[in-house]
C-alpha cells in the first residue's frame, strides 16, 4: 500500500502588490501556520530576496519546525527583489561609492507605507506581537539598515552573509579606510542605542576568498565581526542581544542560508 503524503501545516499564498513608490508590481509570498488564526497574537517576519524561498525549501523548513513545535506562530512575508535590486537595496541614507542604493529610500517607503498597511488589512491584524526583518547578502544589508533606522518598528534583524562591505569610497583608493568608509558600521557608530533590538548574524568561511587587509580572514567575516564590535560599543550585550553563527563549510549561497534558517528561527522564536 502506498503511504499517504503528510499534509503540510503551512498555508501559503502568492500575491502581487502594485507599488507607487517602486513603480512596479512586487511579488510577495506569505507563509502562515494552518493551525493558527490571525486573531491570536502573532509575530511578523519580513524577508528580503523572497524569490529564494522556493530554492531554499523554506516551506519544508517551516513544516518541520512547526510539526515538532519548535517555534512560535509567525506570519512570514517574503518580498521578491526587483530587477533594480542593487538600487532598491543598500542603505537608505547613504549611497555607496558607485552610487548604488539610490532607490533604497523608496524601498523603505514601500515597506512602511504600502506593504505593512496591506498586510494588516489582508489579515485583519491591527498590531503584531513583534516585527522582525531578515535578508541575504545585499538583502541582509537592506534589512539591517531598515531595522536600525526604524528601531521603534522592530525587535530583531536576521542578517545572512550580509554585504557589510558596502562602502562610500572604493577600497582601491588611497584614502580608503575600513574604520571610516564602511557605511553600515558608521551608521551604528553614529546611531542611538535601542535596548530592545537583537541581532542574528551568519557568515560562512567559504563566503568569498577576498582578504583586503591580508590578515588571513576573509572580508565577509572581518566585516561581520567588526559590525558586532560596533554593536557592543553601542551597548549591546554579546551574550543576550547578538547571535553569531559562523559555518566552517558555508558558502555565499541559498543552500547555506537554508541551513542557517532554522537556527535563526529557533533563536528568535523558539519554544522553550
Amino acid at each position: 500500500m502506498q503511504k499517504a503524503a503528510k499534509a503540510s501545516v503551512i498555508l501559503t499564498e502568492n500575491v502581487y502588490l502594485e507599488s507607487q513608490f517602486l513603480k512596479r508590481e512586487v511579488c510577495i509570498d506569505f507563509f502562515f501556520p494552518a493551525t493558527v488564526t490571525t486573531h491570536e497574537p502573532v509575530s511578523l517576519l519580513l524577508i528580503n530576496d523572497g524569490q529564494d524561498m522556493e530554492k531554499m525549501n523554506f516551506h519544508k523548513i517551516l513544516d518541520k519546525l512547526y510539526s515538532e513545535q519548535e517555534i512560535e506562530p509567525l506570519l512570514f512575508v517574503a518580498i521578491h527583489a526587483g530587477e533594480d535590486r542593487k538600487m532598491e537595496y543598500g542603505t537608505q541614507n547613504h549611497l555607496d561609492y558607485k552610487d548604488r542604493g539610490a532607490r533604497a529610500p523608496l524601498y523603505t517607503s514601500f515597506i512602511f507605507d504600502e506593504l505593512l498597511p496591506f498586510i494588516r488589512q489582508k489579515y485583519s491584524i491591527s498590531s503584531f506581537k513583534e516585527k522582525a526583518f531578515a535578508g541575504f547578502s545585499l538583502g541582509g544589508l537592506s534589512a539591517l539598515d531598515i531595522v536600525w533606522n526604524r528601531p521603534g518598528e522592530f525587535t530583531k534583524a536576521g542578517i545572512f552573509s550580509a554585504s557589510l562591505w558596502w562602502r562610500s569610497v572604493d577600497q582601491n583608493d588611497e584614502e580608503y579606510d575600513d574604520d571610516k568608509h564602511r557605511i553600515m558600521h558608521q551608521q551604528i557608530r553614529n546611531g542611538k542605542y535601542a535596548p530592545w533590538l537583537k541581532f542574528f548574524l551568519q557568515c560562512g568561511n567559504l563566503d568569498e576568498i577576498k582578504d583586503r587587509n591580508k590578515n588571513g580572514i576573509i572580508d565577509s567575516i572581518d566585516d561581520t565581526l567588526d559590525l558586532i564590535k560596533e554593536l557592543e560599543a553601542k551597548g549591546y550585550d554579546r551574550e543576550k542581544d547578538i547571535y553569531y553563527l559562523e559555518l566552517a563549510d558555508g558558502h555565499h549561497d541559498v543552500f547555506t542560508w537554508g541551513r542557517a534558517m532554522p537556527v535563526f528561527l529557533k533563536w528568535g522564536w523558539g519554544i522553550k
